[in-house]
């Protein structure tokens, strides 16, 4: 049988016509620049130069998972990591709902018109069933995607713990190199995303709307402690009375915690990412918290931390692929999977059958 012949997106497809804003010669250069490949010192070089479509290659390039492409991809991580490191990095999490792309392009806005260079990484969800993801972030935010200060880029979750994108550690590299100076986390907002978001990151924001039983949330560990700060978002209208309660709720369970190690006491603002009321202000909290664990040192001791933790992260990660590639796992894998599920052998000695059989090279 013949290999089937691959076929571009933009050719129009048998029996649909063609939309009358297709520019042909448009479409020609996309496929034309599509199949120019660039040699990784080309595409550090367009990285250092700012070129925010080189950035896009790239970032494409270190969430590939096929093998053939991991070392061009640290490659050219390795060629911007001298050039990293001199970012402010915000990771912004929320229950759905919450308006967190609507803050993120106010308060991105609000940057680029202080003369900041703003990077966004959004990670969005992938289905369990399809493991497809919509990637909606840009049509979420048309006024900043326009900004040619900013960049957005949305990235599917995978199967990645708590629904980071498994290579948002290596973009944010590729994002400072390229000259962004405040890169924007944005986390799922469901699982343990937060978690490891806020093991990447300066400074933590979660977001909170009054009115929806939020207020007793605050009184429970966890995203609290992590968080350096609490915006209580859509406070405008009728929810201006409810925002100014779940406010002062807040701020009273931020003192049931332990101190941060930072020493930093988070605070409780409001804002309304419609009206922008608040957006200056909460840029203002984080200089201070910057400046704050700056002078004391833990901000770069935290960074240092995190570096570590990504190198432990990543060996985990290499660890689980090699097992799964494993010639003799790969073989019996299927095999041992039917037994446990039949109660022919418990899921413990399933699993160290197989990681026998991974030790056996």
């Amino acid at each position: 049988m013949a290999p089937k012949k691959n076929i571009s997106a933009l050719n129009e497809v048998a029996g649909v016509s063609a939309t009358d804003f297709l520019s042909n010669k448009v479409a020609k250069e996309i496929q034309e620049r599509r199949k120019h490949k660039l040699s990784e010192s080309e595409l550090i070089a367009k990285i250092l130069a700012g070129d925010k479509v080189a950035l896009s290659r790239a970032i494409t390039l270190i969430e590939s998972t096929n093998p053939e492409h991991l070392p061009k991809a640290n490659e050219v991580i390795k060629g911007c990591l001298p050039y990293a490191n001199q970012s402010i990095r915000i990771g912004i999490t929320g229950v759905p709902g919450v308006g967190k792309s609507t803050f993120i392009e106010a308060f991105g806005k609000h940057l680029t018109s202080l003369g900041k260079k703003v990077a966004i990484l959004a990670i969005d969800p992938s289905s369990s069933v399809s493991h497809g993801s919509i990637l909606g972030d840009k049509t979420r935010m048309e006024e900043l995607v326009k900004d040619e200060h900013a960049f957005i880029r949305p990235s599917a979750s995978g199967a990645s713990l708590g629904g980071v994108a498994r290579k948002t550690r290596e973009a944010i590299i590729l994002c400072e190199a390229c000259g962004f100076d405040t890169i924007i986390i944005e986390t799922v907002g469901v699982g343990q995303s937060e978690t490891a978001v806020h093991s990447m990151v300066d400074f933590f924001l979660l977001l909170k709307i009054a009115g929806a039983g939020d207020e007793l949330q605050g009184i429970k560990r966890g995203i609290m402690e992590m968080a350096d700060a609490v915006v209580i978002n859509k406070a405008d209208g009728d929810n201006v009375k409810k925002a100014f309660l779940a406010k002062v709720e807040f701020n009273r369970a931020l003192h049931f915690f332990p101190p941060k190690p930072s020493g930093w006491q988070p605070q409780v603002t409001t804002c309304s990412a419609l009206t922008k009321d608040g957006i200056s202000e909460i840029w203002q909290l984080i200089m201070e918290y910057i400046t704050y664990t700056k002078s004391n040192h833990f901000f770069n001791h935290k960074r240092e931390e995190q570096n570590q933790y990504w190198m432990l992260e990543t060996i985990n990660e290499q660890l689980k692929g090699q097992f799964y590639q494993h010639p003799n796992v790969a073989t019996h894998l299927e095999e041992i999977k039917h037994k446990v599920a039949q109660h022919e052998i418990s899921p413990f000695v399933g699993a160290i059958t197989l990681l026998d059989l991974y030790k056996n090279k």
